[in-house]
């Protein structure tokens, strides 16, 4: 587990790692610290991702900053309605009250060497749910019985999907998922 530094230092570690991914950092900054105020940084977590869609490649920056009594949630985009002079930024702010559960989950090769070196671990992510969002899956409804050609309905699933970060080593590095497990680590201690 990866320890965390003094909340003095914390926040100039944010700012350097915001500064390091070269996307808007001032703008990201000045987003996240609006929100943060005078309150005690307990821990972070900073994902900048690219994807290319339509032919265009597109980076987008995930911030997350926990506090005593808040979960910071800062994303930046590059383009705005296809304009590439344009970046969009958003922050959220949930009372740690309001969470109602933060998952992690790791991929593991070879689980049967953990946690020897002989496992690998593939990917992880933490999921995270406070009730602004919900998934909605609707399928088909049907019997037991193969031959039955009854009209069953429908049925479906609505679960929580508010935000999950996902990371890997082959993508993100090890450090950064490290640093995610240690963030989902801290945000579990301190919901509920």
């Amino acid at each position: 587990m990866i320890s965390q530094p003094p909340a003095a230092q914390q926040a100039l570690a944010l700012q350097q790692e915001v500064q390091e991914c070269r996307f808007y950092p001032e703008l990201v900054w000045a987003t996240i610290a609006s929100a943060l105020g005078s309150q005690r940084m307990l821990g972070y977590l900073v994902h900048h991702e690219a994807s290319f869609a339509t032919g265009d490649l597109q980076r987008h920056l995930t911030v997350l900053v926990l506090t005593d009594k808040q979960l910071i949630i800062s994303h930046t985009d590059e383009q705005d309605a296809g304009d590439p002079d344009r970046a969009i930024t958003s922050v959220e702010v949930i009372a740690l009250r309001a969470i109602h559960s933060a998952a992690i989950t790791r991929s593991v090769a070879r689980p049967e060497k953990w946690p020897d070196r002989g496992a690998q671990l593939v990917e992880a992510w933490l999921a995270i749910a406070w009730g602004a969002a919900s998934r909605l899956d609707i399928g088909p409804a049907a019997c037991e019985d193969p031959q039955c050609t009854a009209d069953h309905g429908w049925t479906g699933y609505l679960g929580p999907n508010d935000m999950t970060v996902r990371m890997s080593p082959a993508g993100d590095g090890e450090l950064s998922v490290d640093k995610l497990i240690a963030f989902a680590q801290l945000l579990q201690d301190h919901i509920g």
